[in-house]
């Protein structure tokens, strides 16, 4: 086979067959494929799109360049979660051992933020001692015994997707669906799991900005999933505003322990009961959603998921006081509390306008090389149809050093008006997977 024919046959809008991709996915990963042929070859199928058999076949390519965790004599349902992003989006920190607590095994195999999106990584990172780079034997063992390990890829877990996706993001293409469904669903796969829930986060703070985007993304997940084997669900979470009211690594790692305590606001607990019902659902450990959102609810009253998280920082080299004592995780120097200029009801608190300052604070990455500062953030005091008065406090920005120049970019993400804005749910809609494979 020759590099050049099948970007041509790419080109021109031709459907590639199995032995391509897999000869093409091979032979990139090994180095006999250059990254400039790549590029051509990301970028064709980023203007050409590709089919579902097609998006499919390049997901089992991509899982099979490395190893493949084999978890199968574990005997609980092995079930993942995962987001393609947002802001103050901590849901996986508190999801993850609620479900395991649950009788659900997670196998959690997360990605460091970029841009003004956080990282699951960086956040858990943000407690003492916490590691995240347990090899494939270590991450075996602990989910056998406590149900949960949140680590991040190993060089052996999808190398392919691990080249590739540095690569889309230094030459214009990260936005392709297949490309993203592929990315996803190989490390996933990789991963070892019987079952995936993916949260497709849409709006203003999301890479997808509309309803028809996160749509596609959802639909072609959820089918993909499917054809190779996994079953999969999605749900479709609103994200023009922040989830919560923390954004930065250890705020929101605080934010996740106070979940697990009982004590969370309404839009962060909605998003972590309807994410982690698909969860049992699809696991075999609840037959509605209704009665899963019960057990998850229990979890939470009686401490077992505050419990399980515990347990798992312990096994993971990380502080356990953490969790009952969260002042015990960084905290910034200095705090300056950003003002309301006028009297009214908080109409929108942009997500977008909220991480890109927090990124610039230090607590997100403009580049893969960028040192995060766990200390620093923003910490909400309003949300979406709050009144306030003239000189109330919006937010309190967690610096490490002067605010000045940040409160020019924090005080038009809150926008004020007279009436109060009709409230929205944060779950828009859900997609499940049919019976029927690909092929």
């Amino acid at each position: 086979m020759n590099v050049v024919d099948l970007i041509h046959r790419k080109r021109d809008g031709l459907e590639l067959s199995r032995d391509e991709i897999r000869w093409l996915v091979e032979n990139y990963t090994n180095g006999a494929v250059a990254d400039y042929q790549m590029s051509a070859m990301a970028m064709a199928i980023v203007l050409r799109g590709m089919t579902a058999r097609e998006t499919a076949e390049l997901t089992l390519a991509m899982r099979d360049s490395g190893e493949v965790a084999d978890l199968s004599t574990i005997a609980m349902a092995k079930i993942d979660k995962h987001s393609t992003g947002g802001v103050g989006d901590k849901v996986s920190l508190c999801l993850a051992p609620l479900v395991a607590a649950c009788g659900v095994a997670v196998p959690m195999i997360s990605g460091r933020g970029l841009g003004h999106t956080g990282g699951t990584l960086d956040k858990l990172e943000s407690i003492p001692g916490f590691r995240i780079d347990l090899s494939l034997a270590a991450y075996r063992r602990q989910v056998a015994k406590l149900g949960c390990a949140l680590i991040g890829q190993t060089r052996r877990l999808a190398p392919a997707d691990k080249k590739l996706y540095a690569l889309r993001d230094v030459t214009g293409t990260v936005e392709s669906i297949p490309l993203i469904t592929a990315s996803i669903l190989s490390k996933k796969l990789a991963a070892g799991l019987d079952g995936l829930v993916m949260d497709v986060k849409v709006g203003r703070g999301a890479f997808m900005k509309t309803l028809p985007e996160a749509r596609a993304l959802a639909q072609s997940i959820v089918s993909v999933g499917r054809a190779a084997g996994l079953k999969t669900s999605a749900l479709i979470t609103r994200m023009d505003q922040p989830l919560g009211v923390m954004i930065g690594n250890a705020l929101e790692m605080r934010e996740a322990v106070e979940l697990l305590h009982g004590r969370a606001r309404e839009d962060l607990l909605e998003c972590t009961l309807a994410l982690g019902a698909e969860m049992l659902v699809l696991g075999g450990q609840a037959r509605s959603i209704d009665a899963a959102r019960r057990h998850l609810e229990a979890a939470i009253a009686t401490g077992s998921g505050a419990r399980k998280l515990r347990a798992i920082v312990e096994a993971q080299g990380g502080d356990p006081r953490v969790i009952d004592e969260p002042d015990r995780l960084p905290t910034a120097p200095h705090r300056t509390t950003i003002r309301a200029v006028r009297a009214g009801h908080i109409h929108d608190v942009d997500a977008l306008v909220l991480g890109k300052a927090a990124m610039e604070l230090g607590a997100g990455r403009a580049r893969t090389d960028d040192v995060i500062d766990p200390r620093v953030g923003i910490e909400l005091c309003v949300q979406r149809g709050s009144r306030v008065h003239a000189g109330a406090p919006l937010c309190v920005v967690h610096t490490a050093g002067s605010a000045e120049p940040i409160e020019v970019e924090v005080l038009p993400a809150f926008v004020i008006r007279e009436r109060k804005p009709r409230q929205q749910s944060v779950l828009v809609e859900r997609v499940r997977s049919s019976d029927r494979r690909l092929r």
